[in-house]
């Protein structure tokens, strides 16, 4: 997918899925990925087709069936539960629990893995908290309780409280799954923004394959018999978009680099 100049993320012969019950349900077996530093990148493909599992597998909170995840060339399994604390934050779909918490205090559980015993925010977590907020553009209504937010507004704290983390890898779970058209522009280029003025590496999942096709700088598309990764037009291509949906309904104009209503 990239040189391995500046590799951060990568997989071997990677297989994603679950245990169910007495036998292993596999998804996607094969996988080998590579994830430049400081990109945008989303994984595409069709609903319930391994998105969400391989971004969990990526993060750790899924174990690989078979393969390695490599961060910084360093198998995953090879790192504390600390070490991953600082350098992978993640951010899923998920409902928060309603809560008390303000939005300060809620970005503020972004410097766990760096805060003492006592939970004590020294000046330095201080002014990670406050540097996390005005890239996010939440500083307006830190004193404000998170549930009295709107699903847009929310999702800012929470890449903000992924911000405080200051980690090298944000990864987040469909973003925008809640939001209206409007409000999913903003996240994605919020998101790309980051990347260019953070330098971290953002990896998304996401439905909104158009949007994709236009922000981001790297596509991993899954689909049911191969996996796809590179730019936009390396996978125009490879005609990796043709094996997305195989209704009539849309279809795949290369000129646009978008997925149109198929009018023929």
């Amino acid at each position: 997918m990239n040189t391995a100049k500046n590799k951060i993320l990568s997989t071997e012969n990677l297989s994603i899925g679950y245990q169910q019950k007495s036998h292993q349900k596999v998804i996607a077996k094969g996988m080998n990925l590579t994830i430049q530093g400081g990109s945008f990148t989303a994984v595409i493909g069709q609903n319930g087709i391994g998105k969400s599992t391989l971004l969990r597998t990526l993060s750790s909170v899924h174990p690989p069936l078979e393969g390695s995840v490599l961060i910084n060339q360093k198998n995953s399994t090879s790192y504390t539960h600390q070490e991953l604390a600082k350098t992978i934050s993640l951010v899923l779909t998920e409902r928060i629990p309603e809560s008390q918490l303000t939005v300060f205090e809620l970005v503020a559980l972004g410097r766990q893995p760096y805060t003492n015993w006592m939970d004590r925010l020294t000046k330095e977590d201080l002014e990670k908290i406050q540097w996390a907020m005005k890239e996010t553009h939440i500083e307006e209504f830190q004193d404000h309780l998170f549930h009295e937010l709107s699903d847009g507004q929310l999702q800012r704290v929470l890449i903000a409280r992924a911000l405080a983390q200051d980690t090298q890898i944000i990864i987040l779970d469909e973003p925008t799954a809640h939001l209206d058209m409007h409000q999913t522009i903003i996240i994605f280029e919020l998101l790309h923004q980051l990347t260019i003025s953070t330098k971290k590496t953002i990896i998304i999942s996401t439905h909104e394959i158009n949007l994709a096709t236009k922000m981001c700088d790297e596509l991993i598309l899954l689909s049911k018999n191969k996996i796809y990764a590179g730019t936009t037009a390396a996978l125009i291509a490879q005609d990796a978009f043709e094996t997305v949906f195989s209704s009539e309904i849309v279809k795949f104009d290369k000129t646009l680099e978008q997925f149109v209503i198929n009018n023929n």
